[in-house]
């Protein structure tokens, strides 16, 4: 097979209905889901009204051959108007399945809820095609039943990530998580920290929203916070060898951050001395973006700018996000080279997942 020439780091494959995992549930969690009122987690990140969930001729919910005619297909995935970068072979294709078990507070009911959609992925999408990769499901709000999933998979192939919502019960540098960043660490995985989740806590810092637009526009600054709790709680120093990717928070923020971040440092890094450099190097060494949604400013030169001052051409990951619906890309590919564009689709992804 030739070398696939473009990497998708965001598929979205969405588990049905809770009965779609009721094969692969130990017989006493089958029994207490089909006797109780549970219907699974309470998380609703895409609402199916809203325009965001699902573009045009796509399902809120894409079965595998949806997948595999819209998002596989050679001459498709990562195509530009300056390059076709799917000419010698289809794509490469990482699975993001954002069933919210974090969101189940019976923390031994979302274990199981968590090992039972995994091996519905591996049944039911990795074994039937060859170019899908996936991310391992765990209940991160349990570290140690969290590891003990990642144990379980980390040495299948299939698996190269293990997905995290953004939202979480403590920001992700806490030490608390330490089990799951060692896990993922231990067999190589990357930690893949996705829009979304359903903590119990509110999304923003002054209290809960009143609509959905204030939560969603809202999360990149969730984004914001695990990046500088990760870098300044010392994550980074304890697992130097982590790899993080932020999946679907945006990235034009990033050199702002970058810039307060590295200011701040400079004067108050006494009470941080585990922070051996520079919070700005750190994003650079361990961080990777994905390129949707764009949220680019309507001038191209300013994306240009932002691109330039962040050093985005090491940094970001090619992503439709299918099937949700953003903006074109046709603006990030136009003030790109054509080397830079390969290194976003194919080179910087291949590198960080060891594809």
């Amino acid at each position: 097979m030739p070398e696939p020439t473009c990497i998708d780091c965001d598929i979205h494959n969405e588990v049905p209905s809770l009965e779609t995992l009721y094969p692969y549930l130990p017989d006493h969690w089958l029994a207490y889901c089909q006797e109780s009122a549970f219907n699974g987690p309470d998380a609703n990140d895409y609402p199916i009204g809203v325009p965001t969930s699902a573009r045009d001729r796509s399902t809120p919910q894409p079965d595998l051959a949806e997948i595999q005619a819209q998002v596989l297909s050679p001459r498709q995935a990562g195509r530009s108007k300056k390059t076709d970068l799917c000419l010698d072979g289809p794509a490469i294709g990482i699975l993001n399945c954002t069933y919210r078990v974090q969101s189940v507070r019976n923390e031994e009911l979302a274990a199981c809820l968590a090992t039972a959609i995994n091996r519905w992925q591996v049944e039911h999408w990795l074994e039937k095609e060859p170019r899908l990769r996936a991310s391992v499901v765990v209940p991160s709000h349990n570290p140690a039943l969290a590891a003990a999933e990642i144990d379980r998979w980390g040495g299948h192939a299939g698996f190269v990530q293990v997905i995290l919502p953004v939202r979480a019960e403590a920001p992700y540098g806490n030490y608390r998580y330490d089990p799951i960043f060692e896990a993922a660490v231990r067999h190589d995985l990357v930690i893949g920290i996705h829009f979304g989740g359903a903590p119990g806590l509110p999304p923003t810092p002054a209290g809960w929203p009143s609509y959905y637009i204030e939560e969603y526009a809202g999360m990149a600054h969730i984004f914001q916070s695990q990046v500088i709790s990760l870098i300044i709680e010392g994550a980074f120093e304890r697992f130097p060898a982590l790899r993080i990717s932020l999946i679907e928070g945006g990235f034009t923020w990033l050199p702002s951050l970058m810039w307060r971040i590295d200011k701040e440092w400079k004067g108050l890094r006494h009470n941080t001395p585990w922070v051996k450099r520079r919070p700005s190097e750190y994003m650079r060494a361990h961080l990777r973006l994905t390129v949707q949604p764009l949220d680019a400013p309507p001038n191209p030169t300013h994306l240009a700018h932002i691109l330039e001052q962040c050093g985005a051409e090491d940094l970001l990951i090619y992503a439709s996000d299918y099937p949700h619906r953003h903006e074109s890309l046709d603006t990030l590919w136009e003030v790109l080279s054509a080397e830079q564009m390969q290194k976003i689709c194919t080179t910087n992804a291949k590198a960080f997942y060891r594809l």
